[in-house]
């Protein structure tokens, strides 16, 4: 194998080795489009000013992600991964459409489940700097779960209302008759990750060829580097489908040979001559039409 390594064109290098390396190996991994409905905003000041007519969304973002790990009985390898998203909201609420909005800041969470496959594993590996990787269950086992982690980018927020909310209190126990609910859109990727010692190729380190450069030029130099926008001067004409010449042809691309249609250009004209004369044939059969240029 080392061998195969070294004599492989792509390497540009024989000085090729084989060395042990402990990574993070992803096992198993899946991606998600949620939109999830009915999210219920819980608002800094407690509850939603009785004035308060319409909301809108200023923005919404992940603040914090809980995860947790379970093995599932009776399939072993696999493992449930609950994930909890914790948003971060802001309102603009109106008390009338045409009026100026007051800020609303408040959280929002929402659950979701994955089944993944994560590996086995019944080591228990310790570090030291104090890390250690497995442990031991009342039941004397060994228990080596795998690691998760949640990619997600910024939520979407698809809709924001107020609406009436059932079983919500506030903190002296009253019931809240009001709340906002939101539906969010979230695009996640989820991975069972675990520690493996794996052999791959090394090549010797090499210093880069590009020189480091930091170009103060001024803003005409900049400016002067900048290609003419020559499109942004020229008007673009579509050609008129409704025109039809003496021959039948709509643009000078359609004429056939013998066809002498007469081009008149957008900012021209077409005297009573130039109609007269399309309505005569010539002598190879063609025809005198005029026709607009495109």
């Amino acid at each position: 194998m080392n061998d195969c390594i070294q004599n492989d064109p792509a390497a540009g290098t024989g000085n090729c080795s084989i060395v042990p390396m402990k990574v993070e190996r992803v096992f198993d991994s899946c991606s998600d489009k949620d939109c999830i409905t009915n999210v219920q905003v819980h608002l800094e000041n407690g509850e939603l000013p009785a004035n308060v007519c319409m909301v809108k969304t200023r923005c919404v973002s992940i603040t914090n992600v809980c995860l947790s790990v379970e093995p599932i009985p009776f399939n072993r390898g696999y493992f449930t991964v609950d994930i909890t998203f914790t948003f971060g909201v802001e309102l603009l609420a109106y008390e009338q459409a045409c009026d100026c909005p007051m800020m609303l800041r408040g959280c929002a969470t929402a659950s979701k489940s994955v089944i993944l496959y994560g590996g086995e594993a019944n080591t228990k590996t310790f570090f030291s700097n104090g890390i250690r990787i497995g442990e031991t269950s009342s039941c004397c086992e060994v228990v080596n779960l795998p690691t998760a982690s949640v990619q997600v980018v910024e939520p979407i927020a698809l809709e924001t209302k107020i609406a009436n909310i059932c079983l919500s209190h506030d903190e002296a126990g009253r019931p809240r008759p009001r709340g906002v609910l939101m539906t969010l859109g979230v695009f996640s990727v989820v991975e069972l990750t675990r520690p493996v010692t794996m052999m791959v190729p090394a090549y010797p380190y090499s210093v880069p060829a590009k020189t480091c450069s930091c170009e103060n030029d001024s803003p005409c130099e900049i400016f002067s580097r900048i290609s003419f926008p020559t499109e942004e001067f020229v008007s673009q004409n579509a050609a008129p489908t409704s025109f039809q010449g003496a021959c039948g042809c709509y643009s000078s691309k359609h004429c056939s040979s013998g066809c002498n249609c007469k081009v008149v250009h957008d900012h021209g004209s077409i005297s009573d001559n130039d109609i007269a004369n399309s309505d005569t044939s010539n002598s190879s059969g063609g025809c005198n039409g005029i026709i607009p240029t495109e």
